[in-house]
């Protein structure tokens, strides 16, 4: 676990208590967890563009407590990350607990995926599967609260909902009852991936809750942050694909302004971004903006010096 956070200033001190911009009847607009890709450099980026509240990839818990390798590999951080969420994939309490004391001084709180669709996820026990076992969410989460003596660290859970959708009201109902700050909705099954978000089961989970809901899914321009807001009563909006391809996108940016993709260049050169992961943010940024000869030229560049020169080349 890397992180230029100085012992004296832990991200609980610093401004900008997610919990309290949760409850704030603004729009409250979220990097979601994506894995390889919403690592520090890319959190650093879109917090330059209105993202309000970031969270990390996807960590499995019982990996990261065992082994100091997989903590510097899978969290960095630094005191300008911040609201930061640490997103783990976990299926025991102690374990998860143990997480979260870990990362407990360098952020605001930690996420249990329990909406993970994949295969390896789900026959190991995390993700999905957990919207289907409200005991073991429970015990998690009370464990992690015993543990974990700041009062301002939040506990949240990210979900998909049940065909049945009474089932996914009472497990956020339980979910609730048992202490979790808030709650994040993608409005799909585990089954579907590319249909249409059912925002209406969001609304009804929303009406539901006394505690803060994020709806999540297939958002990809600010309008349509502000509808889905508007459209669920919900207390904010998490944008996954839609930031990749547009990091400027809670800025208002209908496609990602040059000026956004210097700053990754920047940023990503500043913070050591391995080439593979730079190279891959710049093609999703630049899918709007390039033409099909452009894109096998680009999608081709094997070095950070080629992918420099052709940007210079380009556009200045």
């Amino acid at each position: 676990m890397k992180s230029d956070c100085m012992q004296t200033t832990t991200c609980q001190e610093r401004k900008n208590d997610p919990i309290e911009m949760l409850h704030s009847g603004q729009l409250v607009k979220v990097c979601a967890p994506m894995v390889r890709y919403s690592k520090l450099a890319f959190r650093t980026l879109v917090r330059k563009y209105s993202c309000d509240l970031c969270y990390t990839p996807m960590i499995v818990a019982a990996d990261f407590i065992r082994s100091v390798k997989a903590r510097d590999s899978e969290f960095t951080t630094n005191q300008g990350d911040c609201p930061l969420i640490v997103q783990f994939a976990a299926n025991d309490a102690r374990i998860l607990s143990d997480a979260a004391r870990i990362v407990c001084p360098y952020a605001n709180g930690i996420d249990i995926n329990c909406g993970c669709p994949q295969r390896w996820a789900l026959a190991e026990g995390y993700g999905a599967c957990l919207i289907n076992n409200p005991e073991l969410v429970r015990d998690m989460v009370k464990q992690v609260r015993n543990q974990v003596e700041n009062p301002r660290f939040s506990v949240s859970i990210k979900i998909r909902i049940h065909d049945d959708l009474t089932r996914t009201v009472d497990l956020c109902r339980k979910a609730e009852a048992t202490g979790v700050s808030w709650i994040t909705v993608h409005g799909r099954t585990v089954e579907e991936r590319h249909q249409p978000v059912h925002y209406e089961a969001i609304k009804i989970i929303k009406e539901n809750m006394s505690i803060p809901v994020i709806a999540n899914g297939d958002i990809r321009s600010l309008k349509e942050a502000e509808n889905v807001w508007h459209i669920t009563g919900t207390d904010g909006v998490m944008v996954a694909r839609g930031l990749l391809a547009n990091p400027a996108i809670f800025a208002g940016y209908e496609e990602t302004p040059l000026k956004c993709i210097w700053d990754w260049v920047d940023i990503a050169l500043e913070l050591g971004t391995p080439y593979m992961c730079f190279h891959q943010h710049l093609m999703y940024m630049m899918e709007k903006i390039t033409s099909r000869q452009e894109k096998r030229i680009f999608n081709a560049l094997s070095s950070t010096s080629a992918v420099l020169d052709y940007l210079t080349d380009h556009y200045g």
